[in-house]
């Protein structure tokens, strides 16, 4: 769920009714758990071939192998960091989107924390215009990326794919990344227009020609199309950063899985698969995931998981001085979300007090 343009270069006491919304995300994570496990049970039945080609669809990518030994020590304590990538891949389909001959790019990158017990989670989102220093890396093809100091972000993913964007986050964050997935474009519409659109609400008005998104405030039930625009967008919201936008897209993250519990996938087989069809054709994941078993697998460490039981936090930035269209790490409140997620505990309150937002929280209100 990347940029629109080429080239643009924390928990409270629940609160009443709460509980019920927890219940739902919980039907939520445990409809993905069962999908991906009726998924599993079609290879031993008479309908193998849709086995085979859910299997087919989902792209591997041996990143262990890539980036070999140099890596953050694996905790081995029961949680789990998953790093997730929206591609801005050129190429293909998704040529439709930029430039066909450009390089790939990660404009969009969340670091997924599930706590040991597997009933909690934090999402770290990592704007694109940081600020990093980019460390060496292996590009998977052969070929070595050199380090670079006071690189944007997203340029790791652009500069050596998905292995060198791994490596960036494991040395900024001192996290080991156990897991990789990657959503592309055209992906991301094809399963949203499956799943027959995503109802929003917004407070005001998006007019944003460069990501073609024109919405009056009111309700709408977005298409594919209008959903990549809507978490695409930085011009029409806010302050017009990539800050704005990444709280676009933790609002429609959770306007999506409500979708996806509210459709009855379990009582609709035909449905059930289409979705799931969808699902795998838009992800390239490491090695250890890429197969409807193995994703099964992932999916059931999930299940105890509710909408209100994932924190989403922002890396903490700030605007630098020397050029609005970039931000610049707060080292002090970003080592202490990156240390709460080695220890296991929540972000603390203080880690993203008086960092920059992008003001465009209030922009999408609901469904």
């Amino acid at each position: 769920m990347p940029d629109e343009s080429a080239d643009d270069r924390a928990p409270e006491p629940p609160a009443p009714g709460r509980g019920a919304r927890r219940r739902g995300g919980r039907r939520a994570w445990r409809i993905a758990a069962w999908t991906a496990a009726g998924l599993i049970l079609l290879g031993g039945s008479g309908l193998g071939y849709l086995y085979l080609r859910l299997n087919g669809n989902i792209t591997g990518i041996d990143i262990n192998a890539v980036l070999g030994t140099d890596r953050p020590r694996d905790r081995d304590d029961g949680s789990m960091d998953v790093l997730l990538l929206g591609s801005d891949s050129r190429s293909g389909a998704n040529a439709a989107y930029g430039r066909p001959d450009g390089p790939g790019r990660s404009d969009t990158a969340m670091v997924l924390h599930v706590n040991r017990g597997h009933r909690a989670a934090t999402v770290v989102s990592i704007p694109r215009d940081t600020l990093v220093d980019r460390p060496a890396c292996a590009d998977g093809r052969g070929g070595t990326v050199p380090a670079a100091a006071e690189q944007m972000f997203n340029t790791a993913y652009e500069a050596g794919g998905p292995s060198c964007a791994v490596k960036t986050v494991e040395a900024m964050s001192g996290l080991r990344m156990d897991h990789y997935l990657e959503v592309d474009f055209t992906g991301f519409t094809r399963l949203v227009d499956t799943l027959g659109g995503v109802p929003v609400t917004l407070a005001r008005a998006i007019d944003d020609p460069r990501s073609h998104l024109r919405l009056a405030a009111g309700t709408h039930t977005l298409d594919g199309e209008q959903a990549l625009g809507l978490v695409r967008t930085r011009h029409g919201v806010g302050d017009g950063s990539d800050l704005g936008r990444i709280q676009l897209q933790q609002a429609f993250l959770k306007a999506l899985v409500e979708k996806v519990d509210g459709i009855g996938l379990l009582s609709d087989p035909a449905k059930l698969f289409e979705v799931a069809d969808a699902a795998t054709s838009a992800l390239t994941t490491d090695s250890d995931l890429a197969s409807v078993t193995k994703l099964a697998g992932f999916a059931g460490g999930l299940k105890d998981i509710g909408a209100g039981d994932v924190s989403p936090v922002t890396l903490p930035v700030a605007y630098d001085p020397a050029d609005p269209n970039r931000v610049l790490p707060l080292e002090r409140q970003g080592a202490a979300v990156w240390s709460a997620l080695k220890a296991d505990r929540p972000v603390p309150a203080w880690a993203t007090e008086g960092t920059a937002t992008g003001d465009a929280g209030r922009v999408l209100t609901g469904p």
